[in-house]
């Protein structure tokens, strides 16, 4: 199976920061800095990225300000 095009988030701005952009690979779910093409890649099974989701939208990976 093809891996599908990368796809930009769309909380990226357009003033060339951190971007993050995805793709699914095979039963994969992949990573890249979009600055960074050729850079790494960090693969994830589709179990681990739904855990780290669900962690994001419960606020476990919050900075604490103090």
């Amino acid at each position: 199976m093809k891996p599908t095009p990368w796809k930009k988030s769309s909380r990226s701005g357009s003033n060339g920061g951190s971007c993050v952009e995805i793709r699914r690979n095979g039963a994969l779910m992949e990573f890249r800095d979009s600055k960074d093409p050729g850079g790494p890649v960090l693969p994830f099974p589709p179990e681990a990225f739904a855990a780290w989701l669900a962690g994001v939208k419960a606020g476990e990976f919050d900075l604490d300000p103090s």
